[in-house]
């Protein structure tokens, strides 16, 4: 009966094995083939959901159905002007054609190890065959100027391709190459361009030439607006003094001729006015000129004695 009992549960677990291994799930993100003693068989499975297959010995392939990234390697590559660049390029591609796939490349990895040799060959026909004028730009443009010191800088050099249509003629040439190995590129792009060292410290030369130029330019323009405006407050300045001298010339001779007319008047009273005036004048002098240290000596026939003693 024992052993009745271990054969049952020996049979329900093999069936079981080969019912388990009999299917296979598909996801959204996934596609597939079947293979049997490693090769394929039948069609790709390319919809998500359940599907089947020969137990034990068949097994299922499966590859990415989502858009793939590809980043190629920095190459140091010579323009068609003999500019030696490091250009860095990335890709977006996906698997077509799982069967054809398989065939041709087996895995993603196999697919990825191709790609570098088609889009890196292919990226460096294409700079060899273009100026870099071409490569950076992709259009013929007239710069805006915001600033008036940059008015005289040369215009910009027109270009015969453009960066875009590189780019698209990489891409062309790259899925005719790859229409065989069930991919296909979706994208290409340069990430990222850069002189190579040598050429690159020349470059930061000529700009700090030119900026230097600019800044020289500023430096002496400005000398030249200081001196302009030193001048003009020189000569401001004697206006206003030789204008203030003048004023005051004029002021202190009305002075003089009003003391003048005055006096005279003064002159031409009677004779006790006069004497009067003369003493307050007198008096006056002697006020501006006294203070409480200073000491006066008078004769008895002073006029300023015979006053003061009068008083007392």
């Amino acid at each position: 009966m024992k052993t009745k009992n271990i054969i049952i549960i020996i049979v329900i677990a093999v069936i079981g094995i080969i019912g388990f291994n009999s299917f296979f799930i598909l996801d959204e993100t996934q596609q597939a083939i079947i293979t049997q003693f490693g090769k394929p068989v039948g069609e790709a499975r390319t919809e998500p959901g359940v599907n089947f297959k020969v137990p034990i010995i068949q097994k299922v392939q499966y590859f990415d159905k989502r858009y793939l990234k590809w980043d190629g390697d920095p190459n140091q590559v010579p323009t068609e002007d003999k500019k030696f660049i490091f250009v860095d390029t990335y890709a977006r591609w996906e698997i077509t054609n799982p069967l054809q796939f398989f065939i041709r490349l087996r895995d993603e990895r196999s697919g990825q190890s191709r790609l570098d040799d088609i889009l890196d060959g292919e990226t460096r026909n294409a700079v060899a065959s273009n100026e870099l004028i071409d490569l950076v730009r992709s259009t013929n443009r007239t710069p805006e100027i915001y600033d008036e010191y940059l008015e005289d800088i040369e215009e910009l050099e027109e270009i015969s391709v453009g960066r875009a249509h590189i780019e698209s003629t990489i891409l062309d040439r790259a899925n005719e190459r790859t229409a065989d190995l069930g991919i296909r590129v979706l994208d290409f792009r340069f990430k990222r361009m850069n002189y190579v060292d040598e050429v690159r410290e020349n470059v930061y030369d000529r700009m700090i030439s030119e900026r230097n130029r600019i800044a020289d330019q500023f430096r002496s323009e400005g000398e030249g607006e200081a001196l302009r405006i030193e001048g003009n407050k020189e000569r401001d300045l004697a206006e206003i003094q030789s204008e203030a001298h003048r004023e005051a010339e004029i002021i202190r001779g009305r002075a003089d001729a009003e003391a003048t007319t005055i006096y005279a008047s003064a002159y031409n009273r009677s004779a006790a006015a006069r004497d009067l005036y003369a003493f307050l004048r007198s008096l006056e002098a002697l006020e501006n000129t006294l203070d409480e240290k200073t000491s006066l000596i008078l004769t008895t026939d002073s006029e300023l004695y015979k006053y003061l003693k009068s008083m007392q």
